[in-house]
């Protein structure tokens, strides 16, 4: 397993990604002084987001119907937990994206590659932790 995000687990058997972006923000917010800087205050955390990429080998393992539930689940709107090979909690995210590209097909239409692009955004879901914790 190279990561799991909710019961979908991301293996050389579904969908392998080749990249993962893990980005981070935090807010701080300014206000005008005369004479001097501007006051920053601290505001707390603000967007994570995760983007996963690779390519599909359709004949090599069910990348189309992996795809397929991936975006069954980003209909659904729900946060679900994210968690890597190792263990790691990343926390509750959504999908936001998903981009998908075919090329090398066969005569009957079928692509041989398909490289996907997924984007998930880190939301405070407390349904999601609840889920993980009672599926322990």
């Amino acid at each position: 397993m190279l990561m799991a995000l909710g019961q979908f687990v991301f293996s050389l058997s579904t969908l392998a990604h080749q990249e993962l972006k893990h980005r981070l923000s935090w807010q701080h917010q300014k206000s005008g002084r005369v004479g001097a800087r501007d006051a920053n205050q601290f505001l707390g955390p603000g967007d994570e987001t995760v983007a996963l990429s690779g390519i599909v080998a359709p004949e090599l393992m069910d990348g189309r119907a992996s795809l397929d539930g991936l975006r069954a689940m980003a209909d659904e709107g729900e946060a679900w937990p994210l968690v890597d090979g190792t263990g790691r909690v990343f926390g509750s995210f959504v999908i936001t994206g998903m981009d998908e590209s075919q090329s090398l097909f066969n005569p009957d239409g079928t692509a041989r590659r398909i490289e996907f692009g997924l984007e998930l955004r880190r939301v405070d879901d407390v349904d999601a932790a609840a889920r993980v914790a009672a599926e322990a």
